[in-house]
């Protein structure tokens, strides 16, 4: 543009030759010149040709020349004189301007052309002929030079130079003084640099590439560090690679943490990305993939980005306190919501870039985790954003994932699952590539927990983007040779995969993936091993579902679907006959297949016309294999008499129906022999009656899908009776065979199964008939377990009809049977008391944690708890919690009866046209039977696996048999259901602790009722842990930490609260967790068990870690802990030796940790427990702690000196700039401490067995080590001022050492290898610790007070160790004579005092 202000024709010519100068400098088009086929005078009308015209010029089309009909002076000037006084100048400047850009073939030469003008004469002044800018080459004759005779002067010409140089000068000159300057020079130029900064804006990224190259005074660093950081918010994403790199290089070790955190604020690229990033999807869709210049904008803006982190991995690479800092700001960052994509971004890259520090930052990310900062948004935000960057540490983003799947916390662990997933989902085809065979290895390395969590992330890959997965099926189709070592939910969760990638569209790249399937399919369908052929049955069910799926949701056109559906059901169903005719030879084979086609249809998953031909099928064949009518009474020579039992309606002998249980069991365990029975085996085919139950569930689901729920098209089989025998063995327990037994064992089991199913099928019915035939179903089973254990109990060896079928194998017996066979062999020959040897042996508490990990540590069972009052003739019996595996799962809806009442008598059958009506309601032997299934379903879902903990070559199936429907469910939907539960067990935890209130008013706490009596209060016992139990597993569950799960674990705290009062609707969680608390603390005062003390002290500390302020409630915990421990129990309670062992050790921490001060707490205990059960009989206890007796103290012991030794070990040591009153409360604490250790170490002269000596070994030392850390350097600021307290203290220590030197003493003349492997260690510390005493005398100036002198050797009981030549005790002798010389010596009498105790400690360890 032409400047307004006009003082002369030249300024005016110039002004003009300036616009065009822009013009040049703008970029130009690249249209060419319009060509026309005859060589004819341009004709156009614009602006352009009519001036050229006008000054003398003639345009022609074509390749003509362009003629000048005038001298070029002539031209230039009239063409100058036309623009200058047209009409609509200046603006006819642009106009020109516009046109002459169509015309321009070639730059250069049209630059050329325009050197006569004199703007453009002063700005090529610098570039010669040849091109070359001579300022630029004069000022590189100045680089390097090998001496400069007056630098200061050259430095000064220099910046004079820059300051009055034009932009692109100044440039060239700041980029260029690094290379020129002295080191002499760098300072006064960094301050010149650093005020030319503040003046000149557009200098700042040369004069910041400059200053990181000079060396400077780190304050003025500084100070341009802070203006460059307050500028950070403003400037433009090209200059941020510069100003970030100068930031990195100005950091120094003491100002790093703050000048990242300060970054870390505010560098927020979120918003300099994202508004590229959409400003050019905005224009892709206006410009549908025309080039435009937000697209290079965008482009621009990502080069930069990508610049930007190549700095700051450079910086965190190769300056480690760079990587820390920026870990370190991280990892104190609190909030939840100050955390940025670009925090989570870094420790990536930190993570790829320095090997050093990646333990730590998985360390700060596994913290973050769990604390619920790093959260799936943050994470998918971090990969959209960052995407180009994080996509060149791929490899890195994978091995961290893989190292957080190994972890044991579950949130961590779906943490690296997402990173597996949106590396997919944003990366390349190579990333994918790598993810999927990275997931494969995770698959194929054996881990279950790895195994289960790829095999998800492969399922959520499949649905987000099947295409991309559909091109890396080969990898995932490996995966079937891998199929021998896993399991069967695993091979469900495969199947599902592969069969989504085959037929989820009928895509011709699928057809080979589907040829295998089938291939593999029919392959392990055919086998004779029963593992091959389960993974056959899996697969192909688990296929057939995929296809009705497909069908069922396929969309698009109508007659498409028509078509596709009835070639897809064709399909389906001669599928599942395959499956069916490969396995009917086959009673496990049979059983599995229903099973698993009941699974597929409870997921919804199967075509409404393939489930009704199965319903039809289904329905017919069952009827014909295990239902008979009433009157047709099985004919046989049978060993039992043969009776229609379990009915609960009365049947005439014309109608009615039975289910055909005993007879086809004979036939198949005693027609083995080839009897006359296998005659009618010919004639009508048998189904195995192991397929009674399994074939039972796939019915009812058939009838409850097509029917929305309705049973009543079954509800016969309810209360139809079982063709049975008398169950009940009597007197002829003892009289029977073997082989009897194991046939009567098989009969129970298959009953209880059966009833096991009919509860399942039947516990959601509404009616008020059906809920009371189902509590009276509940009520049998409970009568057949208690039968069943009297026969197990004497028949050891016998094993099981399986009830779950997706074992891994079934040539090995579960370990259950095996192991109590075993102990009954082994103890079977002490006194002939076969019986009683095997229900001793058999007690949960040691098969439960050998055989199934899913087991409690701790188990309550009640044929445990009978043992108590049961007769001598009833001491049979066995626990069933052994044989869990061979009972059929009860589903999660079965807990629903938990709503029925405890105590109320109400009358459920309504509608019976009986005469007398049975008065039906859950007892409490059945509430038990509840409870601990359901305890059992809790802890094998929400307890963290490290809890329960598979041992070493353990079968790691056993964990999870019995529990494969559960797990079809997920952790969150289990914990929702046990939450809806809570209601109703909080009405029967509160009837529980009202009857053992009522009790303890009736019988002043102690039981000695009648008989019936015993029984009710154990079974009540029970149920009052397992309740306890239940509520623990579901609060310490680990999910309520996700953000998903806040909404549950709020509802679950508020019905814990409505029991106390009915609250506000919208109460804090902080206010719903003290009333909680408050709730259940009120149970404390009814406790019947020390272990239900126990789960309720958990249950209150996981209620307390929810909290943001624990510390009030916190001495609540200890106040109530130490009331149990003061607390009688019942004495069958102590006699669980090991399980009483780990409680008491796991109850006493609890106190010592919750109470406010651990010193006075282990004084109380040692010094008032301890006496009082020194001064008692020997089989009594200390009254004030009854739980304290001989046989405990070694628990009291270990846990005080544990304690003592963690407290001491947490106290900060004292500096010199401490206050005095810091100094004094601390040696106050030291005094308090060593007196209990005192007190502890001495009672080892009275209770001197080998493990308690072990204990005070081991952390005799680790408090000795702790006294050197952290009290000796308190006693060097303290003993002038308080040397009396510091003697007192020295003194005291001295004794306790001399004692652990005998304790070595004697623990060497035992030669007692695990007391004597920590006498070195305890030698080196006692060494260290005098050493440590004598430099604290030098640096009081009082060393000659120290010296040395020989002990003895003695044992525990003072006696003189006479195997070595001891030279004589010079200890006693030194002290008289310190003491003396104390007298007259003023202030060294104090040091020689309190050396004459050290001295000891020497002799103590050189005397050895």
């Amino acid at each position: 543009m032409v400047s307004k202000r006009r003082l002369s024709k030249s300024e005016d010519k110039e002004s003009l030759i300036e616009d065009v100068s822009k013009a040049r400098k703008q970029p130009l088009s690249k249209k060419t010149k319009k060509s026309h086929v005859h060589n004819e005078v341009e004709e156009n009308d614009s602006i352009f040709v009519k001036l050229l015209k006008t000054s003398g010029v003639i345009l022609k089309t074509g390749e003509s020349q362009n003629q000048l009909t005038v001298d070029q002076v002539v031209f230039q000037k009239k063409l100058f004189q036309t623009l200058r006084k047209h009409p609509s100048y200046p603006k006819i400047i642009e106009e020109f301007v516009s046109d002459l850009e169509s015309y321009i073939e070639d730059q250069d030469s049209f630059r050329s052309c325009l050197l006569s003008c004199e703007r453009l004469q002063d700005e090529e002044a610098s570039v010669n002929s040849d091109g070359f800018n001579m300022p630029r080459l004069i000022i590189s004759q100045l680089k390097w030079l090998d001496r400069i005779v007056d630098g200061k002067d050259l430095t000064t010409k220099l910046m004079q130079l820059i300051s009055i140089a034009p932009l692109y000068l100044q440039h060239d000159f700041v980029t260029s003084l690094p290379e020129i300057l002295g080191d002499s020079q760098h300072a006064d130029v960094g301050k010149e640099l650093s005020d030319l900064l503040m003046e000149n804006t557009p200098l700042t990224v040369p004069i910041l590439d400059v200053l990181s190259s000079l060396r400077l005074d780190l304050k003025l660093l500084s100070q341009v560090r802070q203006l460059v950081m307050g500028k950070l918010l403003s400037v433009k994403l090209d200059d941020l690679p510069v100003i970030i790199k100068f930031i990195l290089h100005s950091v120094t070790a003491a100002d790093a943490l703050e000048v990242i955190s300060e970054l870390r604020e505010k560098l927020d690229l979120q918003h300099c990305i994202l508004p590229s990033r959409l400003q050019a999807s905005q224009s892709k869709l206006k410009n549908k993939g025309r080039q435009s210049s937000s697209g290079n904008q965008e482009n621009n803006s990502q080069d930069c980005v990508i610049l930007l982190f190549d700095v700051i991995k450079s910086a965190v690479r190769y300056e480690k306190i760079i990587s820390e800092a920026w870990i370190k700001a991280i990892e104190n960052t609190a909030s939840v919501s100050e955390h940025k994509t670009f925090d989570l971004a870094m420790l990536l890259i930190i993570y790829s870039t320095n090997t050093q520090t990646k333990k730590y930052i998985e360390r700060v990310l596994r913290n973050k985790i769990r604390s619920g900062c790093f959260q799936e948004q943050l994470l998918q935000s971090t990969f959209y954003i960052h995407d180009l960057v994080l996509k060149d540490i791929c490899p890195s983003i994978l091995s961290l994932a893989q190292c957080l799947l190994h972890s044991l916390d579950q949130s961590i662990i779906l943490f690296g699952s997402l990173l597996y997933k949106y590396a997919f989902k944003f990366f390349d085809t190579y990333c994918q590539q790598e993810v999927v065979g990275a997931l494969v290895t995770h698959i194929c390395s054996g881990n279950e927990a790895e195994v289960d969590t790829a095999l998800d992330v492969l399922l959520e890959l499949v649905v987000l983007n099947p295409s991309a997965m559909r091109l890396n099926a080969v990898f995932v189709k490996g995966i079937l040779d891998y199929l021998d070592n896993m399991s069967p939910q695993q091979i469900r969760k495969l199947f599902f995969v592969l069969s989504t990638l085959a037929f989820s569209k009928q895509h011709e790249a699928s057809s080979h993936i589907q040829d295998d399937m089938h291939l593999v399919i029919r392959k392990q369908l055919s086998s004779t091993i029963f593992k091959y052929k389960l993974i056959g049955i899996i697969g192909a069910v688990t296929m057939a579902g995929i296809m009705a799926a497909d069908r069922s949701r396929s969309s698009n056109l109508t007659q498409e679907r028509t078509d596709l559906s009835n070639e897809q059901c064709t399909q389906v169903t001669s599928l599942l006959q395959l499956v069916h005719s490969c396995s009917e030879q086959s009673p496990q084979a049979s059983a599995l297949y229903y099973d698993e086609l009941a699974n597929l249809i409870q997921g919804g998953k199967l075509a409404p016309k393939a489930l009704e031909w199965l319903g039809q099928t289904i329905f017919n064949d069952f009827q014909d294999a295990f239902v008979v009518d009433f009157c047709d009474f099985p004919v046989g020579d049978y060993p039992f008499p043969v009776k229609a039992l379990y009915g609960l309606e009365e049947y005439s002998s014309h109608d009615g129906i039975v289910i055909n249980l005993l007879p086809p069991l004979f036939s198949q365990d005693f027609a083995k022999d080839g009897d006359r029975m296998t005659s009618k085996e010919s004639d009508q085919k048998l189904v195995s009656p192991l397929c009674l139950a399994p074939y039972f569930r796939l019915l009812r689901l058939c009838v409850e899908k097509q029917h929305n729920g309705n049973l009543e098209e079954i509800d016969g089989l309810l209360d139809c009776p079982i063709f049975l025998t008398d169950l009940d063995p009597g007197d002829r327990l003892e009289s029977m065979s073997v082989k009897e037994h194991s046939f009567m064992c098989s009969l129970i089991f298959l009953t209880l199964n059966w009833f096991r199913e009919i509860v399942n099928a039947f516990c959601q019915q509404t009616s008020p008939e059906m809920k009371g035939k189902v509590l009276t179903r509940l009520k049998h089973i409970v009568e057949l377990q208690r039968i069943l254990e009297k026969y197990l109990a004497v028949t050891p060896d016998y094993v099981p009809p399986l009830a779950n079928f997706d074992l891994e194998t079934l040539d090995v017996t579960p370990p259950t049977a095996a192991a109590i066979s075993a102990k009954v062999r082994k103890q079977g020959k002490i006194g002939g008391k076969r019986k009683a040897d095997g229900s001793k042996t058999s007690s949960p508490d040691t098969l439960s944690k050998e055989d199934s990990s899913e087991c409690d540590p701790t188990p309550s069972n009640r044929s445990q708890l009978e043992k108590d009052f049961k007769g001598k003739e009833e001491k049979t019996s066995v626990s069933l919690q052994s044989y869990h595996a061979f009972f059929r799962e009860l589903d999660i809806e079965v807990f629903s009866i938990l709503h029925c009442g405890l105590v109320t008598k109400c009358i459920l059958d309504t509608e019976m046209h009986t005469a007398a009506t049975e008065i039906v309601q859950l007892q409490p032997p059945e509430l038990l039977f509840l409870l601990e299934d359901l305890s059992q379903k809790l802890e094998n879902m929400l307890t963290p696996s490290v809890a329960r903990r598979i041992p070493f070559l353990k079968s790691k199936g056993n964990r999870n048999i019995g529990f494969s429907h559960l797990h079809q469910r997920s952790a969150q939907e289990v914990a929702h259901n046990i939450v809806q539960l809570l209601a109703p067990m909080c009405n029967h935890l509160e009837n529980i602790h009202n009857y053992f209130q009522c009790l303890a008013a009736e019988n002043q706490g102690v039981v000695d009722g009648p008989r019936m009596k015993v029984q009710e209060y154990h079974i009540m016992s029970s149920c009052y842990q397992r309740l306890l139990q239940i509520f623990h597993g579901l609060f310490a569950w680990s999910g309520f930490f996700q953000p998903e799960n806040h909404n549950l674990l709020y509802s679950a705290l508020e019905v814990l609260t409505n029991r106390l009062k009915q609250g506000e609707p919208d109460q804090s969680l902080e206010e719903l967790l003290r009333q909680s608390f408050n709730y259940l603390q009120n149970f404390s005062h009814s406790i019947p068990s020390f272990q239900c003390a126990l789960y309720l002290i958990r249950l209150l500390m996981v209620i307390l870690e929810k909290s943001t302020a624990p510390a009030q409630n916190k001495e609540k915990i200890a106040s109530l802990a130490k009331q149990f421990l003061c607390r009688v129990w019942p004495r069958g309670e102590k006699e669980k030796n090991s399980i009483a062992t780990e409680q008491l050790h796991t109850l006493l921490s609890i106190y010592l940790e919750h109470t406010n001060s651990v010193l006075k707490a282990i004084e109380e205990i040692a010094g008032v427990g301890v006496p009082e059960l020194i001064n008692s009989p020997k089989d009594a206890s200390s009254s004030t702690f009854p739980t304290l007796n001989r046989h405990t103290f070694v628990i009291f012991f270990r846990v005080m000196m544990a304690e003592l030794e963690k407290t001491v070990k947490g106290l900060q040591a004292g500096t010199a700039a401490d206050s005095q009153q810091i100094h004094e409360e601390k040696l106050l604490y030291w005094n308090m401490a060593v007196r209990d250790f005192s007190i502890l170490i001495n009672l080892i002269k009275v209770f001197d067995s080998r493990p308690v000596l072990h204990v005070c070994l081991k952390y005799g030392r680790l408090f000795v080590e702790a006294f050197l850390k952290q009290c000796m350097p308190l006693l060097d600021f303290s003993f002038r001022k308080h040397r009396e307290d510091v003697l007192s203290l020295l003194e005291t220590f001295q004794l306790d050492t001399r004692l652990l030197h005998h304790l070595c003493g004697h623990s060497k003349i035992h030669q007692d290898t695990k007391l004597t492997k920590h006498v070195p260690l305890l030698k080196k510390t006692l060494e260290l610790l005098v050493c440590r005493v004598k430099a604290m005398l030098i640096f009081n100036n009082c060393r000659e007070a120290f010296w040395l002198g020989n002990l003895k050797n003695r044992d525990l009981q003072g006696e003189e160790i006479m195997s070595q030549n001891s030279e004589e005790s010079e200890d006693d002798t030194a002290s008289q004579v310190s003491k003396s010389k104390a007298t007259e010596d003023g202030e060294e009498d104090e040091v020689s005092d309190g050396e004459k105790e050290q001295d000891s400690e020497e002799s103590d360890d050189d005397s050895d």
